[in-house]
């Protein structure tokens, strides 16, 4: 699974550093030309989650998770064995709502790939649903998954990173 989320972090990365071309290219050409390119915002909009759901994953597993531990910070100084039960039972109803939403969107995917639905402005920009349909249900289900191996393991502690993987 590790190496799973990183792959998707590192494609993720990579859809970021797209999306700086894309947007630094379109303000030159704003400026330079005075013709914007089309569909730079629907682009954008699209980007944007893919970029988030990719890197989630991984987010997941360094426990670099945006939440608070104070109340399990606290817990774990007065009541350790306390404090681990309830960092599980986080874990395990972390996991069912990442299941619960890699279960809800499924269909919306297959719906999309059926039907060939698209967003954007039809003769200025359109892409199909289902790519980022796609990547939300498969990156909440690897985030399932790792919320599932953590409630079992019972590992809370932030990894530390390595020079590889911090990117620097």
């Amino acid at each position: 699974m590790a190496g799973v989320a990183q792959v998707a972090n590192a494609a993720g990365t990579l859809v970021v550093l797209g999306l700086v071309v894309l947007i630094n290219s379109d303000v030159i050409s704003r400026n330079a030309f005075n013709a914007p390119f089309r569909g730079t915002y629907e682009a954008v909009q699209f980007l944007l989650v893919m970029i988030v759901f990719l890197q989630l994953p991984d987010v997941v597993r360094i426990n670099r998770l945006t939440r608070s531990d104070g109340f399990l910070a606290i817990l774990s100084e007065r009541k350790p064995a306390l404090a681990r039960i309830f960092a599980r039972m986080i874990d395990t109803l972390a996991a069912i709502f990442m299941g619960l939403a890699a279960y809800a969107i499924w269909p919306e995917f297959l719906r999309a790939w059926h039907e060939g639905t698209f967003f954007g402005t039809p003769g200025i920009f359109t892409a199909p649903y289902w790519p980022i349909k796609l990547v939300i249900c498969l990156s909440t289900a690897l985030c399932a998954l790792i919320f599932v191996t953590k409630a079992i393991s019972g590992k809370r502690r932030p990894e530390r990173l390595h020079l590889e993987e911090s990117g620097a």
